[in-house]
């Protein structure tokens, strides 16, 4: 499984932003929801469509992007 597998990004679907393949579940909801304590048990009950691989990927396109910005915020700045 590659990111661009499960994650795309196109202007005609949520205005561009990241979302799982197929769905108009962003990316940034599934990380949000994580990181407000919600397990993936959580996740799959509530978005039938999305699976175990598709919220590995998720947090996959989410570190990649940490890495790449690394030096560009300092840690007092991040949100």
């Amino acid at each position: 499984m590659t990111i661009t597998d499960r994650i795309e990004v196109n202007p005609k679907v949520m205005m561009g932003k990241p979302v799982i393949r197929g769905t108009r579940i962003p990316v940034e909801l599934i990380l949000r929801k994580i990181s407000e304590g919600a397990s993936e048990a959580d996740l799959l009950e509530a978005y039938p469509k999305l699976t175990h691989e598709d919220i590995q990927a998720a947090i996959a396109y989410a570190a990649r992007l940490a890495h790449d910005e690394v030096g560009e915020m300092e840690p007092h700045e991040v949100p």
